[in-house]
């Protein structure tokens, strides 16, 4: 890339270009800089910068092709609830319409009818409950029912029956187990049964067969989890599944056209991690892959149109990178 960064964010845009925006740069500085990876060719390009520099956002294509961001903070500037547009198609961004409270560490997700669920994370009053609604058409936002717990560094995925799925995450007292579904047609949160570990900073994965795979992270007893689970939206179970070879938190989990997951890097007590390892959803069970050549976790991991995995940007205890690699499934 042309810029070091790490806890930045990695768009695939609908013409195949990745958009990296974003994060952290050298001397932890929040930067406003943003750049296309361009598969075809094996390059990188600046792009227009965002409106202010920001780290622990969101990033999220919509149905017209535009890349909403929203939230985030800025080391100088604070906490922020404004939100920008990239257009892909002039390299530019604008400014849209601000979330109602300033946020950062939350969740994006979007719904079935178009509309941005936006939910929880951190801002100077605390851990937050609240979640918002995005809508492209108008570009205004309007709030939605609260989550029953708050929470930052959770997850969210869109399930295949409409409804949001949030786990996990922390709330300052302690990691959390507890997960809850929220339904676009009420506008409501409903908790359902716990997961089988308590655990921030993982990642949840939507497979194949519609089951949601969380792994990782870390808990206030076990620390580093190697730990995976199995959501199954159809009954509302979680259900245990086979451990990763290494405990892990901050990686990536990247599902395959194979129908495998893909999980790289991130941290554990040993330090940074170049590990690599792929879920077989058919047995349950980890195997390793090959080793990224940079041990990294606040990286990204994007799914090109040519089937590899493109892994940017991160940092070690000892340096932060500008570098990107590949992973090319056999």
């Amino acid at each position: 890339m042309n810029t070091v960064r790490y806890h930045h964010t990695a768009t695939t845009l609908t013409n195949g270009l990745v958009l990296v925006a974003g994060g952290n740069g050298n001397g932890d500085s929040s930067l406003n800089s943003a750049e296309l990876y361009n598969s075809s060719t094996d390059t990188w390009t600046t792009t227009a910068n965002m409106n202010v520099g920001r780290v622990d956002h969101t990033a999220s294509t919509l149905a017209n092709g535009s890349v909403l961001v929203t939230g985030g903070q800025n080391g100088r500037a604070g906490y922020f609830k404004s939100a920008e547009l990239y257009n892909e198609s002039t390299g530019n961004w604008t400014i849209t319409g601000s979330m109602s409270i300033v946020r950062r560490f939350h969740t994006a997700t979007i719904l079935a009818n178009g509309l941005v669920l936006v939910a929880g994370g951190y801002n100077s009053d605390g851990y937050l409950n609240s979640a918002e609604l995005y809508n492209p058409s108008t570009g205004t936002w309007t709030t939605t029912a609260n989550m029953n717990v708050a929470r930052q560094d959770h997850t969210a995925s869109r399930l295949a029956n409409g409804l949001v799925l949030v786990t996990g995450g922390h709330n300052g007292a302690s990691s959390l187990n507890s997960a809850e579904l929220y339904n676009e047609s009420t506008g409501t949160w409903t908790i359902i049964g716990n997961m089988n570990a308590a655990r921030q900073y993982h990642t949840a994965s939507t497979l194949a067969n519609g089951l949601i795979l969380v792994t990782g992270g870390w808990n206030d007893d076990v620390k580093y989890l190697n730990s995976a689970e199995l959501y199954n939206p159809s009954i509302g179970t979680w259900t245990t599944t086979g451990n990763m070879n290494t405990a892990r938190q901050y990686h990536t989990a990247s599902r395959l056209a194979s129908g495998s997951v893909l999980v790289a890097g991130g941290s554990s007590s040993a330090s940074r991690l170049n590990s690599a390892e792929l879920y077989n959803l058919s047995t349950g069970t980890w195997t390793i892959t090959g080793i990224m050549s940079i041990a990294r976790h606040y990286h990204t991991a994007s799914i090109l149109a040519n089937g590899k995995v493109l892994v940017t940007g991160g940092e070690s205890v000892t340096a932060f990178f500008n570098s990107a690699e590949f992973y090319l499934s056999t």
